[in-house]
């Protein structure tokens, strides 16, 4: 990975945030046009978002790791420092800012495509309990990344892995796992079933850093083995 040029990189950053989010947005949409139960349209935007996360992996994987995610390239630079293979500060900015940009660019595509008004989210998450649960889902996920990685997983476990997490913690946390700040910055911009107020955003992306933290303590404490960081989320 490191052998490619990083504006590739960064674009393949900045298209798979996009579309991510503009799954988690859109099929959250389409949830709420289509059916009336809430369980239903939880049910029917969780799926969406587990299979595309899967296949937006493995299509961006060997270009950028498929990060996707500013906390998982926090970690990346963070465990592979004594490496020498993580992210330089120049190549994480990069990708913060493709990830960032690329969850807004999401949302209002996903607006877009169903004909819905941009406008800021109202939906206010920001309960203790859901606070609680963003910082267990955000932990989960930097732990199954980093720990996949470091056992020297191949990129299609860890998509499979990967989609299957996010897809169960959509229903075993309270805050029905955005676990990445880029996803929840998208998702303000569309005041819909997946949005979220401002507010809620950046505790949830307060929240979201402490999970990251213990995520990558429990690595460093359970996976001794360093390996290349080329297949994330």
């Amino acid at each position: 990975m490191t052998h490619i040029h990083p504006l590739r990189r960064a674009t393949a950053e900045f298209l798979g945030t996009g579309a991510l989010v503009a799954i988690v947005v859109g099929s959250g949409i389409a949830a709420a046009r289509l059916s009336t139960d809430p369980g239903l349209r939880l049910l029917e935007n969780s799926v969406a978002t587990a299979l595309g996360l899967s296949a937006l992996i493995l299509i961006f994987g060997p270009i950028s790791g498929a990060h996707f995610n500013p906390v998982i390239s926090l970690a990346d630079a963070v465990l592979r420092r004594r490496d020498g293979e993580s992210l330089n500060p120049a190549d994480l900015t990069a990708y913060v800012v493709a990830q960032l940009a690329g969850g807004i660019g999401g949302a209002l595509l996903a607006n877009a495509m169903f004909e819905v008004p941009t406008a800021i989210a109202s939906h206010d998450r920001a309960g203790a309990g859901t606070l609680l649960g963003e910082a267990v889902a955000t932990a989960g996920l930097t732990l199954l990344i980093a720990g996949m990685v470091r056992a020297s997983q191949s990129l299609l476990a860890i998509a499979v892995a990967v989609g299957s997490y996010i897809g169960a913690a959509y229903w075993f946390t309270s805050s029905t796992s955005f676990a990445n700040p880029a996803v929840t910055l998208g998702r303000v911009f569309s005041d819909t079933f997946a949005g979220i107020s401002p507010l809620s955003a950046l505790a949830f992306a307060a929240a979201q850093l402490v999970g990251a933290a213990i995520g990558i303590l429990l690595t460093l404490a359970l996976f001794a083995r360093p390996a290349a960081l080329e297949e994330t989320s």
